[in-house]
Formats: structure tokens, sequence, C-alpha cells
């Protein structure tokens, strides 16, 4: 994730609507994706202050306005009323219930930076208005029962899977109370349960529809990460049967992953993209390891042919400086008496299911590639 600066000079984040320094209201313009300082002009117009936006003129997502849970804008000669984030919701919770609005606010945080990922990786991605085949929705849903798997965080639930199908991507509500969800994370033992996690995890069970089963990507696919043709809810059941395999850690970045290919490929999926946002990060703070400054995941974005688009890193540099900054920072956070950032130790079969993922990615994201 980049850092910005107001049109102050003052450095503003990713998820900011204010600047605390001169109080100017910002807002990000997912077309030049970045934070701008806003100068407003009229009851719904803004003017994006300085560089990126120079002068063009917004609105604010009606997300923004009605319910400050967004803090995106809508390009003045675009129709819609939702920005480019919102406008992939299919299902908002009901904000009549309490804390509703409170944890529809985290999930939609959690969503934008997901796909402030995926368009600095240079992905294609539309809703299902736009391609009802190959677009992508979100649908946040409650439980409907008072017990559930998240010890009741709002009342009257029934369990609803966190999943994909289709390119519907549900997220259970119950996911954005911490409380809740590190309760499941334990009872599953898992090492890793975060809300972002679980948007990176599902939008790459989106994305294997989308590129690897009509490609030429899917023989390579099932020599990297098995055979996806094995019946999927047999091999869930036999997982939550019986668990993972043992020395599961050889071959797999977590022990889910070892349930079913589709599996493997989103939670590889979803490591890849956490990666590369945090290694993008810590560039933008100039991180530092072994007296070697970071580098940039990918090179400074260009337009190619209309589009922008990165030039990736090569995988093995990447990789490298990713074990070496995953280190520091668990370390770090032992030294505060915290759980390790990055629990995991991937393996050498972990390692080529990444550089597929990878290499699959720079093809895909420039423009002259057809899927």
């Amino acid at each position: 994730m980049k850092t910005f600066k107001c049109y102050c000079g003052y450095r503003v984040y990713f998820e900011n609507s204010q600047c605390i320094n001169c109080g100017r209201e910002l807002g990000y313009l997912s077309d030049q994706r970045s934070i701008s300082a806003l100068g407003k002009t009229s009851d719904e117009l803004w003017r994006a202050l300085g560089p990126p936006g120079n002068g063009a003129l917004y609105r604010k997502c009606t997300n923004y306005v009605e319910h400050a849970v967004c803090n995106w804008m809508v390009p003045v000669d675009d129709p819609l009323s939702f920005c480019e984030a919102c406008r992939l919701n299919e299902i908002i919770p009901d904000l009549s219930q309490p804390k509703h609005r409170q944890y529809w606010y985290k999930l939609e945080r959690a969503k934008r930076y997901m796909l402030y990922s995926i368009s600095q990786l240079g992905l294609p991605i539309m809703s299902k208005n736009e391609d009802p085949t190959r677009g992508v929705a979100f649908l946040f849903l409650v439980d409907k029962e008072s017990t559930s798997e998240f010890t009741q965080p709002i009342p009257e639930q029934t369990p609803t899977p966190t999943g994909h199908a289709g390119g519907r991507i549900t997220i259970n509500l119950a996911e954005a109370d911490d409380i809740a969800r590190t309760r499941i994370r334990e009872q599953m033992r898992e090492r890793y349960r975060t809300l972002l996690g679980h948007f990176r995890h599902e939008i790459g069970h989106y994305y294997w529809e989308l590129l690897i089963p009509d490609s030429d990507f899917l023989g390579p696919f099932r020599e990297c990460f098995g055979d996806e043709r094995r019946d999927y809810q047999q091999a869930l059941a036999e997982y939550y049967r019986l668990g993972p395999p043992d020395a599961w850690e050889t071959l797999f970045i977590s022990a889910y992953a070892a349930s079913h290919p589709w599996e493997d490929w989103a939670e590889s999926w979803a490591h890849y993209v956490l990666m590369f946002d945090a290694l993008e990060t810590a560039y933008q703070f100039g991180f530092s390891v072994e007296d070697r400054k970071l580098q940039s995941p990918a090179e400074p974005l260009s337009v190619r042919a209309g589009q922008h688009a990165p030039r990736l890193q090569d995988f093995d540099v990447m990789f490298e400086q990713w074990t070496k900054f995953s280190i520091a920072i668990n370390g770090i956070n032992r030294s505060m008496g915290l759980r390790d950032a990055y629990p995991f130790a991937p393996s050498l079969a972990v390692r080529n299911k990444l550089r597929f993922i990878h290499k699959i990615i720079d093809l895909v994201s420039r423009p002259e590639t057809h899927y």
C-alpha cells in the first residue's frame, strides 16, 4: 500500500477522509490510484487539488455521503452514483440493526484494500452489471439464528458461510467482530484469520474461474496444485473429518490449502497478494533489512497501450526480500509481546506455487495478453 500526500504536503493514508494537518477533505481517485485533497465547487462537485487529479471534478460516492463507510470519488462524467468499489456490492447489511454499520465499515475498508492491490497488479475486474458472466459481486450477509459458530456477536443469526460461487463473494458480517473472529480462528486451529485475508482468498477463487479453466494455464495448474476435478464437497468433508495430511507444511501454505486444489490456489493467491502489498508498504516507508533498502515489488506504474499496468519485480528477488522482511517484523512483534505478524514458513513447494501465480499475474496484466 502506498502512502500519499495532501495538498498541504502532509502525509495521508489510503483510508483517510480528512487531513489532520490542514483540515481539507480527502478522497480516493480510483482512476489515478491516489488520495487527493478536495475543494468544494458546488453541493455535489469537488475539485481534486494539485496532482494527480490536477483540478478534475468528482462527486463523492453515495456511500461516502450517506453512510461514511467509503472515501472513494466518482469522476464527474460517470453516470453512476457509486464508486468503483461500492458498485460491486450486491447485498449490504440491514443498517437498522445494532452494530451493522460499524461492521459494514470494517468490511468495506478491507474490500477497498484488496481492490487497491488488484489494481496495482494490473488485473481485470468488473461488476456483474457490466458482465453478468465474468463479473464479481459482494454479498455481506448475517446469520439468522441466535446460536452460531461466532457465539452470538450479532443477535438472531444462523451460520452464513463465507465463500465464493460464480463470481459472487459472500462474507459473513460477523467476521468483522474481532472477538468472534478470534474465537473461530482458535476453534479451527488457524494460524491466521483476518478480514483482509478473507477478501484476498475469495477473490483468488474468482480469478481462478476467470483465468484458468479455458486457458493454456490449466495443464500447468494441475501439475503445480493438483487435479481440481476431484469432488470438492467430498474433499472438504474429508478435511473437516480427518484434518490435513501428516507433514502438510512441506507442500502447502496452510492446513486448509491441503483440502482441495481450489483451496490451495486461493490460499496461495492470498499469500502472494499479502507479500506484494506488504513489500510495497515497506518500500513506501523506506524500510531497510540487513543494511539494504527494500525495493518496490513492481516498477512505477506506466501507461502501456492506454492502460495502467505494472512491471513486476523478478519473483526470486521479491521472495528473498519478503523472507528477510517477514523475519524482521516477526522479531519486532515478539519484542513487543505480540503474535508473529506472519506465522508461516513457506516450503520450496509453496514457493513454486507462488512463482506460478506471479507468472500468471505478470502475463495477464499485459494489455496484449488474451485469456
